[in-house]
């Protein structure tokens, strides 16, 4: 069953991104009969499969044509004029934020709810849209983080393109990291649209996103593990188990580090599995194995150390120009009254209240697994010109429960398996973009080098497609 669990990361590289996985834009003031005349036809084009698929999207028309759409059609009018006025609003509480700690706090109810829509997002992947499968409730999109220190501003695109205009960013991490990024594009829709200019592969394990009227570019790097990994294989299967070996760098990802200003680092939800792991040549134990006489290594001691190589190869890149580097923490699956092959399901529509997390358990070991290593490559970074800085929201999300797909997502090769790890767009995830704006904020007077070299590196990456 761990290459089932496998199988559903791995879905998930392949299908996000796709062209017919667009969804009709959506403009308050539009007509409701224009509107779905013209979510018909985007449907009638994007059918390439066969007859089923065409079934299905005709129900989830359905769908969005008696639920969702009365709702957006009801509020869009009235909200939409307001939610921009706040994003016009650059710099809202700089002094005050500038040292609050973002991570702790509660969520309060914001009736305005997000700044996009399923319709209005062009780049939002099939497999995040939880309500073109099916989610009939909204309430989970009316709530917005609060710190306990500071209010945290609303997002704000503009000023976010400010800040990174003629500037490269890298996610670095597994399908967590391609949600965090398809938020963010999400975002910065409402000011420009992004376009894809270069997709690696099928699998997409690098794509890149351009903004050009703000020379922005966006990239995904797939690295689950940040180190060098093989899959292990039994009479020619894949297991879903890998052999991890903490002393090597996955060279996919840093190869391209020079063409980064920014680089946001998150893998972690690869670890728990069946995984073998090695160290200078010796092996070290394995995590999650039933091997007799072997030495059982818990999740976080190895996150630990892929984090530390994965900061010290940043620090090591000869190669690189100034660089800031984030890591954002451990983001936990919720799933309940089961795993998630044995039944388990995420049915809440609420937040929980900072006290009904219990301490956070083993998600809060893993986050500070994640941060053990912070503040060793924050001290050498500053010898070399790098900035080090975290995207803490792992105490946020343990609040979120309902904001997971659950069974409302593209679960054709896994029916009737919940998913409870990633996030629905819109969503809770897109809190995540608040936490980087304001971080880019507190670095925005460190100095980034000339962009000529990066761009040297990002087309020939493009020229090699």
């Amino acid at each position: 069953m761990v290459s089932a669990w496998r199988g559903n990361e791995a879905d998930s590289v392949r299908n996000e991104g796709n062209k017919a996985d667009r969804v009709p834009y959506y403009r308050p003031g539009l007509g409701q009969d224009v509107l779905l005349q013209g979510i018909a036809k985007e449907f009638r084009e994007s059918i390439t499969q066969n007859e089923s698929d065409f079934e299905i999207k005709q129900t989830f028309c359905f769908l969005f044509a008696s639920n969702t759409l009365k709702s957006t059609f009801e509020h869009g009018d009235s909200d939409y004029p307001e939610q921009r006025n706040s994003l016009n609003q650059p710099g809202n509480g700089r002094p005050e934020t500038e040292k609050c700690d973002l991570s702790k706090g509660r969520w309060t109810q914001d009736a305005r709810g997000p700044l996009y829509t399923n319709f209005s997002c062009k780049t939002l992947p099939y497999q995040r849209n939880c309500f073109l499968h099916g989610r009939m409730d909204r309430d989970f999109l009316q709530w917005r983080w609060k710190p306990d220190q500071c209010d945290l501003p609303v997002f704000n695109p503009r000023s976010f393109l400010n800040i990174v205009k003629g500037k490269t960013m890298g996610f670095i991490g597994d399908s967590l990291a391609r949600n965090h990024m398809n938020s963010l594009l999400c975002l910065l829709s409402e000011e420009e649209t992004p376009h894809e200019v270069y997709r690696e592969d099928e699998e997409g394990k690098t794509i890149i996103w351009h903004l050009p009227r703000n020379n922005f570019t966006i990239m995904v790097l797939w690295s689950p593990f940040l180190v060098s990994a093989s899959e292990m294989a039994v009479n020619g299967t894949e297991t879903g188990g890998f052999h991890l070996h903490l002393d090597k760098i996955d060279e996919s990802w840093v190869q391209k580090l020079p063409a980064l200003d920014y680089a946001i680092l998150s893998a972690t939800n690869w670890f728990f599995r069946p995984n073998y792991v090695y160290e200078g040549g010796h092996f070290l134990g394995c995590i999650y194995c039933s091997d007799p006489n072997v030495t059982h290594l818990g999740p976080d001691i190895v996150i630990q150390g892929a984090f530390r190589l994965a900061f010290k190869s940043i620090n090591d890149c000869n190669s690189c120009s100034r660089i800031v580097t984030l890591l954002r923490t451990f983001s936990p699956s919720q799933f309940e009254n089961g795993t998630w092959n044995t039944g388990g399901t995420c049915k809440r529509t609420r937040p929980f209240a900072p006290e009904e997390i219990n301490n956070g358990g083993l998600d809060l070991v893993y986050r500070n697994a994640q941060l053990a290593e912070i503040d060793n490559a924050r001290k050498l970074g500053e010898e070399k010109g790098r900035a080090f800085d975290v995207i803490d929201v792992t105490e946020a999300m343990l609040m979120r429960p309902d904001g997971h797909p659950g069974l409302h997502w593209d679960n054709r090769w896994n029916k009737g398996l919940s998913d409870c790890l990633h996030w629905c767009l819109p969503g809770p995830v897109d809190t995540w973009n608040e936490f980087l704006l304001e971080l880019l904020q507190r670095h925005s007077s460190f100095p980034l080098s000339s962009r000529s070299h990066a761009a040297a590196e990002i087309e020939k990456l493009v020229l090699q497609q």
